[in-house]
């Protein structure tokens, strides 16, 4: 079973919208046999509603299943009602990128394609900072939390469990000066650092790299159990994107290999970085 209550809340809806197309039944029929409106059945397999262990005995009654499954359900359902360890951070982080860490805390796989700024899974807290700080009205204190949040979230690269994490970075995140030329040293200091882990491979696409196949950063992410498909994430500044249609994940497999095959490989990536390392220095 998945680890965070937000994975947790969508294996639920993913199982409890696979019980109702079983049944070839819509949202409204379902509904209408327990005296629900449909738009409470789609809530819930949507995971935009709290689902009760009782509204799960219910929909099991109703759809015939077995004792074991009803009790898995239910736990899903009773531990999708926990917090997550980055929502004791209030404010510091917005509840449409609570969703997203919850998710990535229990992925398998993490691709990622970063075309203007280094990927937050290798920021130092000083460049996460000038990042909050310019990119949004925060308090110190919401600055503070975030940065936190972000720093703790790191650790997910050095777990024994660590997910296969696959970047590719354009050139421009590195000449991109965030705060001032000791700060850019340190981060690319870290960048090589955090290239190093057995479970991370970086890409750079260098300026010369030609036509690519990506118009924005995204984030691809896949999970251990087959029953939870893969999803794409693409953020903005005041809300995200996901999506887990077959066609959306097979565009951005394809976009995300393309941009693999263009980018340099790990060893002259890590040469490149090297490079823009030392004119930092200078």
């Amino acid at each position: 079973m998945a680890g965070s209550p937000t994975a947790r809340r969508r294996r639920l809806s993913i199982e409890l919208k696979r019980l109702r197309e079983q049944s070839a039944l819509t949202c409204a029929q379902v509904g209408e046999a327990l005296d629900w409106s449909g738009s409470k059945v789609n809530r819930m397999e949507t995971g935009s509603g709290r689902v009760q262990p009782s509204d799960i005995d219910a929909l099991c009654r109703f759809y015939d299943t077995g004792d074991e499954l009803r009790e898995f359900l239910k736990s899903l359902a009773r531990q999708a009602k926990m917090r997550g360890w980055w929502q004791v951070h209030g404010s510091g982080v917005p509840e449409w990128f609570n969703v997203y860490i919850g998710l990535e805390q229990d992925a398998s796989t993490v691709r990622q394609y970063q075309c203007e700024l280094i990927p937050g899974l290798m920021q130092t807290p000083e460049y996460a900072s000038e990042l909050h700080t310019t990119g949004a009205h925060l308090s110190v204190e919401d600055i503070d939390r975030a940065v936190r949040v972000r720093m703790e979230r790191q650790a997910m690269l050095s777990r024994a469990d660590a997910p296969e994490s696959w970047f590719v970075v354009h050139e421009g995140a590195l000449r991109n000066t965030i705060g001032d030329r000791t700060l850019m040293r340190e981060q690319l200091e870290r960048v090589l650092e955090v290239a190093r882990l057995p479970a991370v491979t970086l890409q750079i696409l260098p300026f010369d790299s030609g036509t690519y196949p990506a118009t924005g950063s995204f984030t691809m992410l896949g999970f251990p159990a087959p029953e939870d498909p893969d999803l794409v994430y693409r953020d903005g500044i005041t809300d995200a994107v996901y999506l887990e249609g077959e066609h959306h994940v097979r565009e951005y497999t394809r976009a995300f290999d393309g941009l693999r095959a263009a980018a340099l490989s790990p060893r002259r990536s890590t040469q490149v970085i090297e490079t823009v390392l030392k004119e930092y220095a200078t």
